[in-house]
């Protein structure tokens, strides 16, 4: 995993993205050293990342696979998107919230990780989706977020490498508690609209 990236202190709304149509050095600050690629897609998936700051000349982004940090871009050589969308988790509540415009067009209740694999907290994004396999998941397919466990260890062998996703889930037991590796787990036709409607780039925060 690259070092050497400065951590997420943003605050400020999410509103617009860019996606890379060939891989572009990522830098530790404005005219700084490059420490990393951004490629163009993931496994197949196309990459949208989230816009956090601009400066002269330059932009900051989300990282994917990193969690709660940053990558400085030349403010040119990419695609811009808007962002309309937002999901915000908060763990304490178990309670999923969309967002468009700043305005809540669903919220659900959820199950998160539990407390030695938790959800990982601060700013990520939809990285894209991907079908799933197995009645769990209610045949509906994930959004794949950019955060990856905190503590890979702590996490079976087959995750280790995974990141962290939003899935449906069969069991309505499971919602309320603090029980998944990290995942976010929610209703299967909650699950449906934010497929209907939720795009690779879409920030998502992870609160206490």
């Amino acid at each position: 995993m690259p070092k050497g990236f400065p951590a997420d202190e943003g605050q400020a709304a999410i509103t617009e993205g860019l996606h890379a149509p060939k891989k572009l050095p990522l830098y530790d600050a404005p005219g700084g050293k490059p420490r990393a690629f951004l490629p163009p897609s993931i496994r197949g998936v196309e990459i949208t990342v989230p816009i956090v700051e601009r400066r002269p000349g330059w932009v900051a982004v989300l990282l994917p696979s990193i969690n709660r940090r940053v990558g400085w871009l030349p403010a040119s050589g990419w695609h811009s998107r808007p962002l309309r969308d937002q999901l915000v988790v908060r763990r304490g509540t178990h309670e999923l919230t969309w967002l468009r415009d700043g305005v809540r067009r669903g919220s659900w209740t959820v199950a998160v990780g539990s407390t030695r694999t938790p959800t990982p907290l601060g700013r990520t994004f939809v990285l894209g989706r991907t079908g799933t396999h197995g009645a769990v998941y209610a045949g509906k397919d994930a959004l794949v977020l950019g955060a990856v466990p905190d503590d890979r260890d702590a996490v079976a062998p087959g995750l280790r490498d995974a990141h962290t996703g939003i899935h449906a889930w069969y069991r309505k037991s499971a919602f309320g508690r603090s029980i998944s590796n990290g995942c976010v787990r929610l209703p299967a036709a909650a699950q449906q609209t934010l497929l209907d409607h939720i795009g690779a780039g879409t920030p998502v925060i992870v609160l206490n």
